[in-house]
């Protein structure tokens, strides 16, 4: 296991070395439960008009929500995730919100548009942080 974390934090630290490192623990921790209350309230938006994106927008935020309790940061209250493997969950989870709109058919529709920006906002959060956790 440690084995592969370690692969995982190189290859994400490889991924974003060129980006500056705007973003520790703190900030990251503010963007996370950001994030998961704007997927929270698009589900509340989009329940009405689109039953699969109000559903994956609710997963989503939920998803986010739990991970973001669960890490070892600001904010977290059960501390069982490290912020590196975090770090690595977040962009697992980003590119589920890119491809999201696709597999569930909404792509085409406005729709679609909100969870490309939202992966594109989680991307360059991602490529900002400092998961080194300094």
């Amino acid at each position: 296991m440690a084995t592969t974390q370690l692969q995982n934090d190189t290859q994400l630290d490889k991924l974003t070395a060129a980006v500056p490192k705007v973003f520790g623990p703190r900030g990251h921790a503010i963007m996370d439960y950001v994030t998961a209350g704007t997927f929270l309230a698009a589900g509340v938006g989009l329940r009405r008009r689109n039953h699969p994106a109000a559903n994956c927008a609710f997963a989503n935020g939920a998803a986010i929500l739990g991970m973001s309790m669960l890490t070892d940061y600001p904010g977290g209250l059960w501390r069982v995730i490290s912020f590196r493997t975090h770090g690595v969950l977040d962009a697992l989870q980003a590119a589920m919100v890119a491809v999201s709109p696709a597999l569930l058919g909404f792509a085409r529709e406005p729709e679609g548009q909100f969870f490309h920006g939202q992966a594109a906002l989680e991307a360059g959060v991602i490529a900002a942080t400092d998961f080194s956790g300094r």
